[in-house]
């Protein structure tokens, strides 16, 4: 028997909320399995068709919908108008598409399956949304939100948010007698005019009102106050768009545009990020608790067999539309986010029921398909995203032909690194042949008139094609460790009379280069780290002299370090360390006593292997 409600107090039932996502989500990091599937399986137990803990669960995602809204809201920080105008094409272009595109095939499929042409339209929209919070989830964890095809992924849903209010005024039409009644037009017109009044509150209210009144609650010294003036904030835009019929999230992400300029921008996000990561576990959890398991049971492998062939479809889709402007890795990547149906789905079903699109056991079914796919869509992509890292090469393109090639230096990398690197040589004249297989970056490079070509650095034939064997020297200025060692052994194996000069990750990548034979290395952020040190010295009010002085302390004892870690074994080949770039002279007594090293900053240094510097 199911225990009820009554059984407990609001603080058992948090304390079980609690236990249950802690342990479910360290059972899932042992088995490798995402969060958001522990979420959803945890509710599954506790709710009304499990352990019983939580009979209503409508209850719980009436609160837990509040870590959607303040997701958004987090999101709309990190933008402002000039980069959410830029991405006009992505959300009214690609985003409509993907809607439109997914909703006829869903429906189709519907139709297929039986179901009355009312019954598969209504299907067919509600599982086309994709479920905003589980991809921008992932997305966030991959730290690929700002990718471009993270941009373009929540550029999507971004545009789903924005059509729920207009898909809730086209259900009525469609329903049995709906579209003879008509519209009431001047209904429609009244609710235009409400969105639109509310929207230029929120604009004219962040413009002139936010930043004095945060201004004025920082002078207060309550940290408090700034947090519940925060929660305030985000709240009450969701309020405010809800009234007037639009989303609370979409409220919420156009409040966090509002702010992204403001100067209290960091301070709202710390004061929001704690409450966002508990409730959207909550959400999750009170997805899991609608799924009936009374109709799984009953229908389980049919539940099974339609929850992957729509998340294979959906992916299908947004795979295609990606694919002519990404590359492929990053189509698929897209695609295998944005399976899970939406959350906006639980809100559409039962309104088709209601309005007699969908019967009841019908509305059932196709609910429990939608929260399958909800459960399926994280392994899904975490699948996706193993297998695109385990098979790299079936998914590259062929190399560019090199023939006519006759570069003096081979710069192999064309990032941020290797563009300045490019930019030196260049500035005295000197022929520079540049290859990467990033195509999006070739593709950028060519806008500006630079010619780079395609072609894995780790790839032998590349090498020689692009004219390794003939070039002064070789520049590798990837960002990946393993294979610009890898690069080193081949170069140093194939073309020993090329000088070679090699961008190094950290200093055991250092002590592994010039333990192969480097002829110049240098760590991606050191000397970038020098000269901020310096400067921060001088911003200080040190003497410019005295903080080069110190700056050149630090990077003689550096040197001398590695030498050291050379000698004691650590790795062989100490007597590359001459070979490298012009060392400064040790400092004399007097400039040691001007420049006294801090001791804590001695035992950085002493144990600096333990470090990734």
């Amino acid at each position: 028997m199911h225990a009820q409600p009554a059984d407990f107090g609001f603080l058992s039932l948090a304390v079980v909320l609690l236990a249950t996502a802690v342990i479910s989500v360290a059972i899932a990091r042992r088995i490798r399995l995402s969060a958001i599937v522990a979420y959803l399986a945890a509710g599954v137990l506790i709710g009304p068709w499990g352990v019983g803990f939580f009979r209503a669960p409508d209850t719980i995602l009436a609160v837990a919908e509040l870590g959607v809204v303040l997701l958004l809201f987090l999101i709309g920080l990190e933008l402002d108008f000039s980069r959410l105008f830029a991405m006009r094409r992505d959300i009214f272009g690609l985003g409509a598409a993907q809607l439109a595109l997914t909703t006829a095939a869903i429906a189709a499929l519907a139709l297929a399956a039986g179901l009355g042409w009312r019954g598969a339209i209504i299907a067919g929209i509600a599982l086309a949304l994709s479920a905003t919070a589980i991809a921008l989830r992932i997305l966030d964890e991959r730290g690929h939100l700002q990718q471009t095809y993270g941009q373009r992924a929540f550029a999507i849903l971004l545009f789903q948010d924005m059509s729920v209010v207009p898909l809730l005024a086209l259900l009525p039409l469609l329903a049995p007698g709906g579209a003879s009644s008509g519209g009431d037009w001047g209904a429609d017109l009244l609710s235009v005019g409400r969105v639109a009044a509310a929207t230029a509150a929120l604009v004219l209210a962040g413009r002139y009102l936010l930043n004095p009144a945060f201004r004025l609650l920082a002078e207060t010294g309550a940290r408090e106050v700034m947090t519940a003036a925060a929660l305030l904030v985000v709240l009450g835009a969701a309020l405010l768009m809800q009234a007037v019929g639009m989303s609370m999230a979409l409220g919420a992400f156009l409040a966090g545009v509002l702010l992204a300029g403001s100067n209290y921008r960091h301070e709202l996000e710390a004061d929001v990020e704690p409450f966002r990561g508990l409730l959207l576990a909550l959400f999750f959890m009170g997805i899991g608790m609608t799924i009936d398991l009374s109709v799984v049971r009953a229908k389980l492998w049919l539940i099974l067999a339609a929850a992957v062939v729509l998340t294979a479809v959906k992916a299908a889709i947004v795979f295609l539309l990606f694919r002519a402007t990404c590359s492929r890795r990053d189509a698929l990547r897209a695609g295998s986010v944005l399976t899970g149906t939406g959350e906006f789905a639980f809100v559409l079903l039962p309104l088709g029921v209601s309005l007699g699109m969908l019967s009841g056991p019908d509305g059932s079914l196709v609910t429990a398909i939608a929260a399958m796919t909800m459960l399926i869509g994280p392994p899904f992509a975490e699948l996706t995203e193993a297998a695109l890292r385990h098979l790299k090469a079936p998914m590259e393109r062929e190399p560019d032909n090199f023939d006519g090639i006759t570069g003096s230096v081979l710069v192999i990398g064309f990032g941020r690194f290797g563009q300045i690197v490019s930019q030196c040589l260049l500035a005295e004249g000197i022929d520079v042949t540049a290859i990467d297989n990033d195509a999006q970056m070739i593709q950028s490079a060519g806008r500006f008139g630079f010619k780079v070509y395609y072609g894995d650095g780790t790839r032998l034939d590349v090498l020689r094609a692009a004219g390794a064997g003939n070039v002064r020297l070789i520049a590798v200025c990837i960002d990946d460790a393993k294979a610009a060692t890898r690069i080193l052994e081949l170069a140093r194996a194939e073309f020993p009379g090329t000088k070679l000069y090699v961008r190094s990750y950290d200093r055991a990548h250092t002590l592994e280069l010039i333990a192969q034979g480097v002829d110049f290395e240098l760590r991606e952020t050191y000397e970038s780290a020098l000269v901020f040190g310096r400067e921060a010295l001088t911003a200080l009010g040190l003497d410019p002299e005295r903080a080069r002085t110190v700056e050149e302390h630090v990077r003689a004892r550096d040197l001398a370090r590695l030498a050291l870690q050379e000698a004691g074994g650590l790795l062989a080949g100490a007597e590359m360390l001459t070979q490298r770039a012009p060392r400064p002279e040790p400092l004399s007594a007097p400039q040691r006593e001007a420049t006294p090293l801090n001791p804590e900053a001695d035992d950085i240094i002493h144990h600096e292997t333990e470090f990734s510097g």
